[in-house]
């Protein structure tokens, strides 16, 4: 229990019960738990602030961990690069001698014979070329055998930081001409061109009601073909069904082009998501809106810096796909 005795000086406590000998004691009572009040609330924002400067320092930590980590893993392969440069075998030179024949007598006049290079044998030299043909396929199969352990040893984490996700404004909205539960849109992301995007937001949704919207995309997904019309980019939409659909919406002030990141999952997001990693749909079942309609990875927030966190407008406790 906090100590209240020595809160006010007792030349303080005589003059208050000079002044109001009756109610003295309760002013004094009053001033004491006013002050204590004061000093736990200055420790609770000293602690909050010092739990903010923790939170901070241990993003950057993790920061410098994975750069190096990845030192390491450059170390690493040119370390293998170098031992599997010096264990390879010389290559290997045909032997070729040469014989002078002697001189023979041609003719009764004693004429010189001419000189004769006698190759070596075509079966010796044969056995040589299939040797060296097997010890450079060996040593081939051994170096892309190695290749893929460090392949696979070096294989990027997959979590959120790979997705490149942005803030889009729909400029435009319409049917698709061969699928109407799809919607085509044409988005501004904050770069020279809009983006055309396919998505299917729900029966409910009318393309009119999306035009001007802030919304949430996937930007480094590869370009594909949805029923025939190129979709440049993924829509991020919350869920309970198929028929309860709705936008992720970014948080208040954001513009075309603001990056929606991750306190606890730093980094650059990939340059395109390559398909065969599958890294979308390893992270998208952590994708989920909690009990405060907030957007969240694995309980980390959606966090445009500076302006806030992204929300579901009413749905709660739902997939984000």
């Amino acid at each position: 229990m906090e100590n209240t005795d020595n809160l006010f000086h007792p030349s303080l406590e005589a003059a208050v019960m000079k002044l109001d000998p009756e109610d003295g004691e309760q002013i004094i009572e009053y001033f004491k738990t006013h002050a204590l009040l004061t000093r736990e609330k200055a420790l609770l924002q000293a602690s909050v602030r010092e739990q903010k400067k923790l939170l901070v320092e241990n993003a950057k930590l993790k920061k410098d961990i994975e750069q190096l980590k990845t030192q390491l893993q450059d170390k690493q392969r040119r370390r293998a690069a170098k031992s599997l440069l010096s264990t390879a075998p010389p290559p290997q030179t045909p032997n070729l001698t040469s014989t002078t024949a002697a001189n023979q007598p041609s003719s009764p006049g004693g004429a010189t014979g001419a000189f004769q290079v006698n190759p070596l044998p075509s079966s010796s030299s044969s056995h040589e070329r299939r040797d060296k043909h097997s010890r450079r396929r060996r040593g081939e199969r051994k170096a892309r055998s190695t290749s893929d352990l460090l392949s696979l040893g070096m294989e990027s984490q997959v979590d959120v930081s790979r997705l490149d996700l942005r803030v889009g404004r729909i400029l435009s909205a319409r049917v698709h001409p061969l699928a109407e539960a799809m919607i085509v849109q044409e988005v501004d992301m904050g770069e020279n061109s809009s983006r055309t995007v396919v998505s299917k937001v729900g029966q409910e949704a009318k393309p009119e009601e999306l035009q001007g919207s802030l919304a949430v995309l996937l930007c480094n997904v590869k370009a594909c073909k949805l029923k025939g019309v190129v979709s440049q980019a993924r829509l991020l939409c919350c869920c309970t069904s198929d028929d309860c659909v709705e936008l992720l919406v970014p948080p208040t002030g954001s513009t075309p082009g603001d990056r929606v990141t991750f306190l606890n999952y730093p980094g650059e997001p990939d340059r395109e998501l390559q398909s065969k990693e599958k890294v979308w749909e390893l992270v998208q079942p952590d994708l989920q809106v909690d009990g405060r309609g907030v957007a969240n990875y694995k309980g980390c927030s959606f966090e445009v810096k500076g302006k806030g966190l992204c929300r579901a407008p009413s749905l709660t406790n739902c997939i984000i796909r």
